[in-house]
């Protein structure tokens, strides 16, 4: 989006609680993903655009066939910037469509990191590689004969949040995010002046003033 800051200067200076204060200001009130959904490293932050792929159970996978196809072409055609979001009807405890492999192939195409409601696996490895994977759990099992890809770059809901292609996904320590692509650009512009409004809050705060009087000045708590 060429309206938007940096995605460097979005993961820099927010953060998913204000970009969650200002979508509830905004009138979208649930886009803060279910908090199962937590990040494989605490210090990680997960900004970029929406990739989408739905998954679905199956219980055989016939001889032969290739059942990562459509996930293949997925993180194949990931670009920078993209996050890979991936639906699981989570909480669950066999999916795990995420791990290293996929991991090196969607870094090394500049992905900005990987959201899911199912399970991941590889844990060490992709911790090592620094990459930023938001997930619903931590798990061996592979999604051979028990779920695959059914389609990509369609509307999708994760942990309790519809996303769309496009979507601005922003994950921290706090949670996720889903920033409507519609109103990302002033989402966004409205956040930024709002950590200004904070940083200005915390700084009377250690100068002794009271709560009430930084409210009553700066509107924010």
């Amino acid at each position: 989006m060429n309206d938007l800051p940096p995605l460097s200067a979005i993961a820099e200076c927010l953060y998913t609680a204000v970009l969650s204060d200002v979508l509830d200001e905004a009138g979208f009130m649930g886009q803060a993903l279910r908090p199962f959904v937590r990040p494989l490293d605490e210090a990680s932050v997960l900004c970029g655009f929406a990739r989408t792929g739905l998954y679905r159970k199956v219980f055989h996978t016939e001889p032969g066939r290739n059942p990562y196809e459509i996930e293949m072409d997925l993180v194949d055609d990931l670009k920078g910037g993209e996050v890979a979001v991936l639906a699981c009807d989570g909480p669950t405890d066999v999916v795990a469509p995420w791990g290293e492999l996929l991991t090196t192939a969607a870094s090394l195409r500049g992905a900005a990191g990987c959201l899911t409601d199912g399970l991941v696996r590889d844990v060490r490895r992709i911790r090592e590689m620094r990459f930023p994977v938001f997930a619903g759990g931590i798990g061996p099992l592979d999604t051979r004969g028990r779920a695959e890809m059914a389609a990509m770059d369609v509307a999708v809901e994760v942990a309790g949040v519809r996303i769309e292609p496009g979507d601005l996904i922003f994950g921290d320590v706090d949670g996720v995010v889903a920033v409507p692509k519609a109103v990302a650009p002033k989402v966004v512009a409205r956040a930024l002046e709002k950590v200004a409004a904070e940083d200005k809050t915390r700084d009377a705060l250690l100068a002794g003033e009271t709560l009430r009087q930084v409210f009553d000045r700066y509107g924010v708590l």
